[in-house]
C-alpha cells in the first residue's frame, strides 16, 4: 500500500523526479514555443507578452506533428 492507494502486487511503485522532460512531454512545449516564436523579441508590456504567448499556443496547436513529436518518446515503443 502506498498512502491510501493500494497497489496489486504485481505492480512497483516508482517515484519520478521532478522536471524530467523525458518522461513529461509537457516540459518541452514552452522551449520550442520560445525558440521558435518568442525569442529576439522586445515585449513593451504585460498585454504584449500575453498576445503573443497566445499566438505562439495557436501556432503550436496548428501544427499537430509537431505536437506528436514533442511527444513521441523512442524508449516508450520499444518493448
Amino acid at each position: 500500500m502506498i498512502g491510501k492507494l493500494e497497489v496489486p502486487a504485481k505492480y512497483r511503485h516508482h517515484s519520478i523526479a521532478a522536471k524530467m522532460p523525458e518522461l513529461n512531454p509537457d516540459e518541452n512545449i514552452w522551449p520550442i514555443m520560445r525558440d521558435n516564436w518568442l525569442s529576439n523579441r522586445i515585449f513593451t508590456s504585460h498585454d504584449n507578452i500575453i498576445d503573443l504567448c497566445c499566438k505562439a499556443w495557436n501556432r503550436l496547436v496548428d501544427q499537430p506533428w509537431r505536437i506528436m513529436t514533442i511527444g513521441r518518446r523512442k524508449w516508450a515503443c520499444e518493448s
